[in-house]
């Protein structure tokens, strides 16, 4: 298995070998979030990726006893969400994800009211650019950089090659420095 915090490995062997509930709410709480902004680009609406996250976890759940086999984890856990969500756009037919959200990612650091003040407009200009990736564009950027995972495993996530996630990772860097040099040359 990747190299997990030890307190997730425990959870993980607890949730397998003793149906530890206490032990899969602790995972529950530790993914939840990260989920739920993995899947939100998939999907219009908060709501709908509360559902698909709660159904990985459901899945996660009914297939506990399996876990044992898992190599890696955070892609197992992932790859789950991810075909809830494919699998919910289908039963939608829907041929566009929706890609209107925001990711908001540079909206949730630790700044002075006059550092927010003054980065606002920046802000705006790198979601706007994040935002206009193409879709496994913006979501290779968000689980590399957001989420620090590897790119073997975000290709695993995706079902695309690490070649084409390190693609999609020039482009996405490559598009926030045109935004970011157009914003100095305003200046």
């Amino acid at each position: 298995m990747k190299k997990l915090p030890d307190n997730i490995l425990l959870w993980i062997r607890e949730i397998a070998q003793s149906d530890s509930q206490a032990a899969f709410k602790s995972v529950y709480i530790a993914y939840y979030q990260r989920l739920m902004r993995f899947v939100i680009p998939y999907v219009s609406t908060p709501q709908e990726a509360e559902e698909i996250v709660s159904d990985a976890f459901l899945s996660l759940w009914e297939n506990r006893k399996s876990l044992f086999e898992i190599t890696n984890f955070d892609a197992y856990l992932y790859t789950i969400a991810r075909n809830k969500a494919i699998s919910y756009l289908r039963t939608l037919h829907a041929e566009d994800f929706g890609m209107e959200e925001s990711f908001d990612s540079f909206l949730y650091t630790e700044t002075t009211p006059e550092e927010e003040l003054i980065s606002k407009e920046s802000i705006e200009r790198l979601n706007a650019a994040i935002n206009s990736l193409p879709t496994k564009c913006k979501i290779a950027f968000q689980l590399v950089r957001e989420e620090k995972m590897k790119y073997k495993d975000v290709g695993q996530i995706l079902n695309i090659s690490v070649k084409t996630v390190e693609a999609h990772i020039t482009t996405a860097v490559r598009k926030l420095r045109e935004c970011l040099s157009f914003e100095r040359i305003e200046k």
